[in-house]
C-alpha cells in the first residue's frame, strides 16, 4: 500500500517534537535546572489553552484570559528579574503543548500513533547513540549493570504515560487537557527544592507566584462551568 504522506507527516512532527521535549528535559534535570523545568510544565497548560483558542478556535471565558495574562507576566518577570530568558521553561512549554495539539488532530489510535512516532525518530537516534559508542562516550558502555538497568527502565516509564496521554488527548477538550497537567511540575518542583536543594529566591517566588495564580483562576473557573453544566444536564 502507498504511503499516506500526510499521516507521516503528522508523526513526524509529533516525533521531533517529543524527541526536543525529552532532550531539553533530560539537559534540565541533569545541570541541576529541575525547578526551571517544572515551571515549563507549569507554563504548558497555559500554552495549550491559547493553542486551544487559535487553532481549534476554542472559545475563552474572561477567567481563562486573566489566568494567561498572569501566566505571561509570570514568565515577563522571571526573565526580567534574572536577566535572561527561561530558554528551559518555554522550550518545554511549547513543544509538549504543540505535541498534544498534534495528538488530539492525529488520525491513529494511541498505540498506533505512539509506535509510528517514535519509529520515525528512530533511526536518527540509533545514528546518534552508535556515533557516542564509536567515540567510547555512551553511559550504557561504560555503567554497571544497575546504571544500565534504570537507563532502560526509563524508557518504560516514559512511554507508559505518553500512551495514556495520547489516549485521553483525543477524548477531551484541549482546554481540559491543560487543566490535568499540574501534578507533574508540582512533582518536580517539590523534588527540585526539597530533594536536590536547588536555589530559590525571592524573585524566582514572585515569578511562581504569578504563575500559580493563573492556574488556581484557570483551573477554578474550570471547576465551575463543570458544575453549572452537570446542573444544566440534570434539569
Amino acid at each position: 500500500r502507498s504511503i499516506n504522506w500526510k499521516v507521516f507527516g503528522i508523526y513526524l512532527a509529533a516525533g521531533i517534537l517529543l524527541t526536543i521535549n525529552w532532550g531539553v528535559y533530560v539537559y534540565g534535570v541533569t545541570s541541576d535546572r529541575i525547578i526551571e523545568t517544572s515551571l515549563g510544565y507549569f507554563i504548558n497548560p497555559l500554552v495549550s489553552v491559547v493553542l486551544g483558542l487559535v487553532v481549534l478556535r476554542e472559545r475563552l471565558r474572561k477567567f481563562q484570559w486573566a489566568a494567561v495574562i498572569l501566566a505571561a507576566a509570570g514568565v515577563l518577570y522571571l526573565t526580567i528579574t534574572l536577566g535572561a530568558v527561561p530558554w528551559i521553561s518555554l522550550i518545554l512549554a511549547v513543544t509538549f503543548a504543540v505535541y498534544g495539539l498534534i495528538k488530539k488532530l492525529a488520525p491513529l489510535g494511541a498505540i498506533e500513533g505512539l509506535t509510528m512516532e517514535t519509529a520515525v525518530v528512530l533511526l536518527p537516534a540509533a545514528a546518534y547513540l552508535i556515533f557516542l559508542l564509536s567515540r567510547g562516550q555512551s553511559a550504557m558502555q561504560f555503567g554497571d549493570a544497575k546504571l544500565n538497568f534504570f537507563l532502560l527502565a526509563a524508557g518504560v516509564v516514559t512511554a507508559t504515560p505518553l500512551l495514556l496521554f495520547a489516549a485521553g488527548a483525543k477524548q477531551i477538550p484541549l482546554t481540559l487537557v491543560g487543566i490535568l497537567q499540574y501534578i507533574a511540575p508540582t512533582t518536580q518542583f517539590i523534588i527540585g527544592i526539597f530533594i536536590f536543594k536547588e536555589p530559590f529566591n525571592e524573585h524566582k517566588l514572585v515569578g511562581f507566584i504569578l504563575i500559580w495564580l493563573a492556574l488556581i483562576i484557570f483551573t477554578l473557573d474550570g471547576f465551575s462551568v463543570y458544575r453549572q453544566r452537570r446542573v444544566n444536564a440534570a434539569a
